[in-house]
């Protein structure tokens, strides 16, 4: 093999060991499995409850378009299948929600609300520094100047330098 297929080679390795293409992968073969599940339930419970309600399985459920429906002749709309389909979607949708959706938004408005608490602590930390400093200038008096060192040479702009703009 010539360097450049080898190289190509070890690049689609990589991709193929990535977390998140085996997490995807993952994901479409539960979510298949799932698919089929929930297919089951529609098929084998709520579509014969709900043709319990008329005279037969929804998915038999079909109005005539144009002349009557036998054989050839006339168009056949087969209504039943679609709302059988839009049951299984109903379901499907319902259980990714309240398994997974909801779940997850819990999960991250309380991970958010610590990461609040942590937020305000750092913010009022930020401020007792900030009245410390005030009060250590206050303590100099006017004629010592706002210059941040401590010691000889501390005076007017011989201490260290923030940048422009920057306040603590």
């Amino acid at each position: 093999m010539s360097e450049e297929k080898t190289g190509v080679l070890a690049g689609f390795k990589a991709f193929l060991m990535r977390g998140n293409v085996i997490d995807l992968a993952v994901a479409v073969v539960i979510g298949a499995a799932f698919t089929n599940i929930v297919n089951s339930i529609v098929k084998g419970v709520i579509n014969p409850l709900v043709g319990a309600l008329g005279t037969k399985d929804l998915d038999h459920y079909s109005s005539c378009f144009k002349a009557p429906c036998t054989g050839d002749s006339g168009i056949q709309i087969l209504w039943g299948g679609v709302l059988s389909a839009l049951l299984s979607f109903l379901v499907t949708a319902a259980v990714v929600y309240f398994l997974m959706v909801l779940p997850m938004a819990k999960y991250l408005a309380r991970r958010a609300q610590q990461q609040g608490v942590k937020e305000t602590m750092e913010v009022s930390e930020l401020e007792v520094l900030k009245e410390i400093r005030d009060t250590l200038i206050a303590q100099r008096g006017p004629g010592t100047g706002t210059g941040t060192g401590a010691g000889p040479g501390s005076g007017p702009g011989t201490g260290p330098s923030t940048g422009p703009g920057v306040e603590f």
